[in-house]
């Protein structure tokens, strides 16, 4: 029987976090290879780490009130102070987003540091079996390198993330311990994701696929003003990525492609001027060619723009400011970036991230119902969890 003070499972932002502050007797397992897989791969290679505008208002919850503990007491500034002390050059990028200038392995590279330092040991390629509890402590079965090991642990950290990319390992397992453990959760779906149509409307959309255009994108009260991308399978770019956690089954998107002007004052000015030009081509001047052909195609207008009564023009001008669209999914968990929904806050500290019921027991990261927006905010959300319950850890 092997005696750890804390088990975490989840070698992630989370779990590193987490043993970097959870004190002496410390055990990290993770199935994969490497540590910190999702970070390696995060922002094109180089990681955007945290944004500069990290708040509550910028996370999802069933409590939207849960995640202001944790971020209030560690914040993006206190990671940042952490990469700087290691040395790692950093830029901001649009909205606060924060990235290494030279790789996303920095900041593992930094995390494995901080939890060498701190004396943790790290186990990879370890697969993890039976869990339970026998009055005193965790006792958990773990697999490597062709043994079995029974661990005995004080406290038991879940940071196992959520179901996004599965092609990386996700398992949902987070979930199945906290049921094991009578801890509810809430119902889960892809996060920041792209969205995908089917029939008549993916046939008007593939002929623009690969086209990216400025873009703001509501749904159910909220907007997003960034970029849009057209796919094969219908829209993907930052403004449907954000759209996508806030949009349900069924729900119609309200897109403006002209966000801050005024297409039909452009219009008549055009009229004016150039009133011998076809309609979609005066249009191409506000737009790109290919996406003006298709909406003056479902606008109906022929003929040239001294044709074109004002309300035509401003029947062109709605569809610009106004196009509404209907998905018919999501691509899923296969490219989810992250997992809506989770582990209940009602069943944990906000202080500690500690099971109210099941003292010891711990959850931390994605797995938490407690989602940010695209742009740094999920690993902010990463730190502060990890931290919040390092420390309540090392202080117990």
């Amino acid at each position: 029987m092997m005696q750890v003070n804390t088990l975490i499972l989840g070698a992630g932002a989370a779990g590193l976090m987490c043993a970097a502050h959870a004190g002496p007797g410390t055990l990290v397992v993770d199935h994969a290879k490497s540590a910190g897989e999702k970070i390696r791969i995060s922002g094109g290679g180089r990681c955007n780490f945290t944004n500069m505008h990290t708040g509550p208002e910028n996370f999802l919850s069933g409590n939207p009130h849960f995640c202001k503990s944790a971020l209030k007491r560690y914040t993006q500034w206190d990671f940042l102070d952490l990469v700087e002390r290691h040395g790692i050059p950093w830029h901001e990028k649009t909205l606060g987003q924060l990235f290494c200038d030279r790789s996303a392995k920095d900041i593992v590279a930094m995390l494995l540091a901080e939890i060498a330092t701190a004396g943790a040991e790290l186990w990879l390629q370890t697969d993890v079996g039976e869990i339970r509890h026998d009055g005193s402590g965790f006792l958990v079965a773990l697999s490597r390198g062709g043994r079995t090991f029974q661990v005995r642990a004080r406290s038991l950290v879940v940071a196992t993330g959520g179901k996004s990319i599965p092609k990386m390992g996700a398992t949902g397992l987070a979930y199945r311990i906290a049921q094991q453990f009578d801890l509810p959760v809430t119902q889960t779906r892809a996060g920041l994701v792209p969205l995908t149509f089917g029939g008549a409307v993916l046939d008007a959309l593939k002929p623009l696929a690969g086209l990216s255009v400025p873009a703001a994108v509501s749904c159910n009260g909220t907007t997003f003003r960034e970029g849009l991308l057209f796919t094969h399978r219908g829209l993907s770019g930052p403004s449907i990525l954000q759209i996508s956690s806030y949009w349900r089954d069924g729900d119609p998107l309200d897109i403006d492609l002209a966000p801050g002007s005024t297409p039909f004052d452009t219009l008549k000015e055009r009229r004016t001027d150039a009133g011998r030009k076809a309609v979609a081509t005066a249009l191409s001047e506000i737009l790109p060619a290919r996406l003006a052909a298709l909406l003056v195609a479902e606008t109906g207008l022929t003929g040239n723009l001294a044709d074109q009564s004002d309300a035509a023009l401003g029947m062109l001008a709605d569809r610009i400011s106004r196009w509404q669209l209907k998905p018919i999914g999501t691509e899923g968990y296969r490219t989810a970036e992250v997992t809506l929904g989770g582990i209940d806050t009602s069943a944990l500290s906000s202080r500690s991230m500690e099971a109210t019921q099941a003292p010891g027991l711990y959850f931390i990261g994605e797995c938490v119902d407690v989602t940010g927006w695209l742009g740094g905010y999920n690993f902010q959300w990463a730190w502060s969890s990890g931290w919040a319950a390092g420390t309540a850890i090392a202080a117990g």
